[in-house]
């Protein structure tokens, strides 16, 4: 195996990259295989989609498809080498129905259909063994010998770039929501990887554009969660136990939790939120349910010490797992794209059998001491109130703004980003999203003016509305973005985090800092050409920076 997509990978040797029988997110070395030769299928299959739906034939479901099998190859998704055996023989056969639909409407438009080298004529084995004996020459790092670690870099930063935007073009998917200009824009970059590019500028102009395909897919998953469950308000979650039975839900998936919440209404049974659910409170569709009673632990990384001392089962959707503990793995339950072996997968919307293991589980024996965090801050809420925040800024009450975020993870450094947000000066407020925000979001950063310090502006993917923020703040003071009082200090761990990063440079914000370490897969010659093109800066001492940050501001 050779992997280097999260922010976990081994530094350790001469190159980074996990390249031994077991990467340190715990996939091992035959998952890792299987995920390279899935990535090569799904190339296969973008390469017949791309000129289908160029010719008016587009196979929706295929896109589909490929969502889902690009996101089961994210980092804490899937290690369930059986999983993807199954998914392979599915994407030849999607594969073989897109070249017919393809060769088909070519000789409608009177073209002699291509015949396609490379992935479109790849095919699988029938078993496990087969698979890996094939693997060898599909590692994300094929072709180094030939054409360099900038170039590989480039392709890597695209295919990671472009599971981020599956993983966010899936979720939207699964409530409604898709277009036609994501679909397209998937497949013609899978198409193009599958040609093997070698033009590093050309590779790096298209990679901005990337970008702007995930500020679609961000706006489309918007529409989705608000079009479903209603535009996020300001929301007190309980952070301690109730009394009772309970269910703990991890991962992203805001339509698995409507389905348990569904499932165990007046049942008895309490439902929690972990991780990066826990913007779920703020939706008025969901946080409804009064048996929807608060958020239990933080961060994915945590989670094999807070799962084990959780009384009832837990449910993973659709990603964020790291190996289960034997004090829980018969009490964990995964669905969607998310799995690992040995751990019961639950299909599409039937959570019949958590329900059963929480009635079989003693749950919390007595309510805790209440202690509450506020979530909710997303773009409406926000927006309603920017005259407010326009006119603290003008006379001076706010100063500055630091939008502190992402991926949290285990490795060293991560407490940059509390030390930023706690550091930040009393006159400036805290934007956060995703799970970084766990590192400080239990203190009492206070208000201005009436406007809470700290706001939650809701998952990884709610980056959009931060965008859409600071747009309105841009327009009411007739200023670019670069100009406003802002300072972006983002974390990352996977493939999500590189999509976004890629749409904040496409919109041309500059300067923004990026950290723990930067990804193994930017070369010395990578990172010069992004810190000169982009401004893009590594974190450093917390205090330097926000200081610099202060002083940039007011210059």
């Amino acid at each position: 195996m050779f992997c280097y997509q999260c922010e976990q990978t081994d530094r350790t040797g001469e190159v980074p990259g996990c390249a031994g029988p077991l990467g340190n997110c715990g996939k091992d070395e035959a998952t890792s295989d299987v995920q390279d030769l899935l990535i090569h299928s799904v190339k296969g299959i973008a390469q017949y989609a791309s000129r289908a739906r160029a010719l008016g034939a587009a196979d929706d479901d295929a896109a589909g498809f490929i969502l889902y099998a690009m996101f089961t190859t994210l980092t804490n998704v899937n290690f369930n080498p059986t999983r993807f055996v199954a998914l392979l023989q599915e994407a030849a056969a999607v594969r073989d129905r897109v070249r017919g639909r393809y060769e088909a409407a070519a000789r409608e438009h009177g073209l002699e259909p291509e015949r396609l080298d490379g992935p479109a004529r790849w095919q699988p084995a029938a078993d496990l063994a087969g698979l890996l004996e094939q693997a060898p020459g599909f590692r994300v790092d094929a072709g180094l010998d030939v054409v360099g670690p900038d170039i590989v870099g480039l392709r890597s930063l695209h295919l990671y770039a472009l599971k981020g935007i599956c993983a966010y073009a899936h979720h939207a998917h699964v409530l409604g929501k898709h277009s036609a200009q994501v679909f397209a824009g998937v497949e013609d970059g899978l198409a193009y990887l599958a040609g093997e590019p070698a033009d590093a500028d050309e590779l790096l102009e298209r990679a901005v554009g990337l970008g702007h395909l995930n500020l679609a897919v961000m706006e489309l998953l918007d529409a989705a969660n608000t079009g479903t469950f209603g535009a996020q308000q300001p929301t007190a979650v309980r952070t301690t136990p109730v009394a009772g039975k309970a269910i703990l839900v991890s991962g992203h998936d805001l339509r698995d939790l409507a389905a348990l919440l569904e499932q165990t209404e007046g049942t008895g049974i309490n439902v929690y939120t972990h991780g990066e659910m826990l913007p779920a409170h703020a939706y008025p569709l969901l946080k409804r349910y009064p048996h929807l009673v608060g958020n239990y632990g933080g961060a994915w990384q945590d989670q094999q010490r807070e799962f084990a001392k959780f009384p009832g089962p837990i449910l993973m959707t659709s990603n964020c797992i790291i190996e289960p503990y034997p004090a829980y793995r018969r009490r964990i339950f995964t669905t969607g794209p998310v799995g690992w072996p040995g751990v019961r997968h639950l299909g599409v919307g039937d959570f019949s059998a958590v329900v059963q293991a929480a009635k079989a589980m003693p749950g919390f024996k007595e309510d805790g001491e209440e202690r509450f965090i506020t979530v909710g801050f997303g773009r409406d809420a926000l927006l309603s109130v920017a005259d407010d925040v326009v006119g603290a800024v003008k006379k001076g009450a706010i100063r500055h703004f630091f939008l502190v975020g992402g991926c949290d993870g285990p490795t060293v450094g991560r407490d940059y980003y509390r030390d930023i947000a706690l550091g930040a000066p009393d006159d400036a407020v805290v934007l956060t999203l995703g799970c970084a925000k766990y590192r400080f979001n239990r203190h009492d950063f206070g208000a201005i003016d009436g406007i809470p310090r700290l706001l939650d502006l809701g998952q990884c993917n709610d980056a959009h509305s931060a965008i859409r923020i600071a747009a309105a703040l841009a327009d009411a003071f007739d200023c670019g973005l670069n100009d406003l009082p802002l300072t972006l200090a983002l974390s990352w761990t996977e493939q999500k985090a590189v999509a976004v990063l890629l749409s904040l440079l496409a919109l041309g914000l500059r300067g923004i800092h990026l950290g723990p370490s930067l990804p193994g897969f930017l070369t010395p010659t990578l990172v010069g050409a992004m810190v000169d093109r982009f401004g893009l800066r590594i974190i450093g001492d917390p205090q330097a920076d926000i200081a610099a940050a202060l002083q940039r501001a007011g210059a």
